[in-house]
């Protein structure tokens, strides 16, 4: 690993490092808390980039002095399954640290700088649809558990998930 990591907003032009990050890390993390039934199904929508996120301002990523994606995430007004959203609420989207870079700040300066961007943006209460996974370290964020919810990525394609919220 290099010394030097940007983090940076995103643009239409790292859709293609996002993809690579995303299909990365979803894998290698998500296989100890999801059986493999669910992934197979899950996953190949899941580690998929969307583009008008990448160009909305509102996504950022980190990366080494090669430009190699490391972490990623960022927040939309609007749900991750779509509709119209509430100005004060923002929604945490595809937050991720590629799996050879993990316990290194990244992931949370990922989170540190999505939610201080949508504090600038008006947004006083952070909504996380968050993994099992990743339940842990949103807590340490500061993010509380609301529920389980099951999240349906398409008709007939569930993924147990956990929503949880924070205040900014």
């Amino acid at each position: 690993m290099t010394d030097t990591i940007t983090i940076r907003t995103t643009t239409g032009a790292d859709l293609g490092a996002i993809d690579t990050l995303l299909a990365t890390s979803y894998p290698a993390l998500l296989k100890r808390d999801y059986a493999p039934s669910v992934l197979v199904t899950a996953l190949p929508l899941m580690s998929r980039a969307e583009p008008a996120l990448l160009r909305s301002g509102s996504f950022f990523m980190a990366e080494d002095e090669e430009g190699r994606a490391l972490a990623a995430g960022g927040w939309s007004r609007s749900p991750p399954q779509g509709g119209a959203g509430l100005p004060e609420i923002g929604h945490m989207r595809h937050v991720a640290t590629h799996p050879d870079h993990l316990r290194q700040g990244l992931g949370q300066a990922i989170v540190t700088r999505v939610l201080a961007d949508a504090l600038a943006m008006g947004v006083d209460r952070m909504i996380c649809q968050s993994t099992k996974t990743a339940e842990a370290f949103y807590r340490a964020m500061g993010f509380r558990t609301r529920g389980e919810i099951v999240i349906a990525l398409r008709p007939g394609i569930p993924f147990p998930a956990v929503e949880m919220e924070r205040a900014l």
